[in-house]
């Protein structure tokens, strides 16, 4: 079981050393040494996942996928690298369909993978089915980039 206070061991990119990510939290988390913005990866599930995703202050992109699905395991590994690339600006949440029904129903996914960019709890973009590693890290990018306050002008 998921707990608030779970967290992921990541190295730090820029100067190797290894950090404590938390699952939930403030900000963005950064390294503990160089202060370099961290990769923050995190799984969730029916409990856990408002906290994870829904309060979030940075862009969530959603992984709604399945043990199972051989297209999933592809786009994760793709899904981890853009993770890693627009770390400081994104959290990636992945989520196993199979074991968070609740969340599957809500985004009423009817495939997998599903993949969504969320920001304060609501969708602002979704991508169905696998795509290119390169397609991803654009779709995201384009995703962040369309979701601006209200009011705010290019």
């Amino acid at each position: 079981m998921t707990t608030q206070t779970e967290t992921n061991v990541v190295e730090c990119a820029k100067c190797g050393r290894r950090n404590r990510v938390p699952a939930t939290g403030d900000g963005e988390p950064r390294c503990g040494n160089c202060r370099a913005p961290l990769p923050w990866i995190v799984d969730a599930d029916d409990e856990t996942f408002a906290d994870v995703a829904d309060r979030s202050r940075l862009p969530v992109v959603v992984d709604l996928w399945a043990t199972w699905c051989g297209p999933c395991r592809m786009v994760s590994p793709a899904l981890e690298q853009v993770a890693r690339d627009l770390a400081g600006r994104i959290k990636l949440v992945k989520v196993d369909v199979d074991k968070a029904r609740l969340v599957s129903e809500r985004f009423r996914v009817q495939a997998v993978p599903t993949l969504l960019v969320m920001r304060a709890g609501q969708v602002v973009s979704t991508q169905l089915g696998a795509v290119p590693a390169a397609r991803l890290r654009t779709w995201v990018e384009e995703a962040l980039a369309e979701d601006r306050p209200a009011g705010e002008q290019t």
